[in-house]
């Protein structure tokens, strides 16, 4: 599950984004929360654009825009079944630049934030996009893919997002190309080391966006990329 991350404007994510074809830089923006709009990256016309979309799908059949059910998230394993995400994995994927997200693990009885970042580039967190136009004004909107956990994240959640590699990226983008269901993209593998460490819990509250609130806390948990 990723349901909070971070954008900072640092020399990794620029990196990310010169990889992807994007000349613009993201501005630094933290405890991004799902519904808020979010930095998409879409192939469209063949060249790579980055939009504004509000990170929630509203497939473009859907009635209304509502948060009946929850679309913020999509499972891996449901994709070329879901009714709701079949077309946008077939013809609408994207991908969302991030520094860092944030994942909850209770402890002691209260629910504890981390703060994961990779320690060898900014995550490229696959996502799949879609248009609603029910009442005549475009909506682009996203969710971002995820899959079961590497074993080693197991204690932090059993889901984690689909972060692809720099040789995944095209792919991923390339909507003239099919991506099977079971492709290897989608394994439980830490496919570079990951950082881990407890913040404020003020991050709790999708309203406090104060960049300091992400400042680490104690203990570091490394872990390693799986071969």
């Amino acid at each position: 599950m990723c349901g909070r991350f971070n954008v900072i404007d640092s020399p990794g994510l620029q990196d990310l984004l010169r990889d992807l074809g994007i000349e613009i830089n993201l501005p630094t923006r933290t405890n991004i929360a799902p519904t808020e709009a979010v930095g998409l990256v879409r192939r469209t016309e063949g060249r790579p654009q980055l939009d504004a979309a509000r990170w929630w799908l509203t497939p473009s059949w859907a009635p209304a825009v509502d948060q009946k059910y929850s679309m913020f998230n999509a499972r891996a394993e449901t994709l070329a079944t879901s009714r709701a995400f079949r077309t946008p994995f077939r013809r609408h994927r994207g991908i969302v630049p991030m520094s860092s997200f944030i994942e909850w693990r209770t402890e002691d009885g209260v629910k504890q934030p981390w703060l994961v970042t990779n320690l060898e580039q900014a995550f490229a967190a696959a996502a799949l996009w879609d248009v609603w136009e029910g009442d005549g004004s475009p909506l682009l909107s996203c969710t971002l893919v995820t899959t079961a956990a590497a074993q080693a994240f197991v204690p932090w959640h059993k889901r984690m997002p689909v972060v692809l590699e720099a040789a995944e990226m095209e792919r991923w983008l390339d909507n003239d190309h099919e991506v099977a269901a079971d492709d290897p993209l989608f394994r439980s593998q830490l496919k570079s080391p990951w950082q881990l460490q407890r913040v404020s819990r003020d991050v709790s509250n999708a309203r406090n966006k104060n960049p300091s609130q992400m400042e680490g806390l104690g203990e570091v948990v490394q872990l390693p990329a799986q071969d």
